[in-house]
């Protein structure tokens, strides 16, 4: 099993913890994250563009001009899409984007990343993290103390209001909650802190 380096609040080492090897140890499946992080994003899309047919469009139902003897083009609408304010051909309309992907297929890429981001060195495992009030300046120094700067994924197995509060305007954090983490979050992110419970909820989330 891996080890890792279990730190303090401070920034400093006060021992290892061990991730198993069915979630910190696999082969990395990059198709496979491929596929999860498309389907994410297309989840994320709302689908709402709209835009109105010649038959939808308000005016329009008397012909223009007469058919003969004006030496242009006969023309029957004024809501034709080539006219100004006709219809739009082929324009998109409300439709949904959702991608439905295997629960196991999106656990396998949930951990096929985070080994790929362990052998990088990415992951930091925090003793925990408690905060007596809302202060952002305090997660700043805690992040600092870490050497841990630009995109901050931060994983915890409790969120209270002070680390929610505290967290929310630092720029480039994001806070999740454990094992609610996805594939976008983990590739995205420079850096992954979680806490050890987060560590262990992941763990026995994904293995049983």
């Amino acid at each position: 099993m891996p080890k890792v380096n279990l730190r303090n609040m401070s920034g400093e080492s006060v021992g290892e913890v061990e991730l198993r090897s069915e979630v910190f140890e696999v082969a990395a499946n990059i198709s496979l994250m491929h596929q999860a992080v498309v389907a994410e994003q297309a989840n994320r899309r709302q689908g709402t563009a709209s835009t109105l047919t010649r038959d939808e469009v308000r005016g329009g139902g008397r012909k223009p001009y007469r058919q003969k003897g004006t030496g242009r083009a006969r023309q029957g609408s004024t809501r034709a899409p080539h006219w100004i304010h006709g219809g739009v051909v082929f324009g998109p309309h409300p439709r949904s984007y959702a991608k439905s992907m295997p629960r196991k297929m999106r656990r396998s890429a949930v951990k096929s990343a985070l080994s790929a981001r362990l052998v990088d060195e990415d992951i930091i495992v925090l003793d925990e993290i408690k905060l007596d009030k809302i202060s952002t300046k305090t997660m700043v120094g805690i992040l600092d103390g870490l050497g841990v700067f630009g995109k901050t994924l931060l994983v915890v197995d409790s969120i209270t209001e002070e680390i929610s509060k505290s967290t929310r305007n630092i720029p480039g954090v994001q806070l999740r909650l454990s094992p609610a983490i996805s594939v976008r979050d983990i590739l995205d992110a420079d850096k992954i802190v979680m806490t050890r419970g987060a560590v262990e909820k992941l763990q026995e989330v994904f293995v049983g």
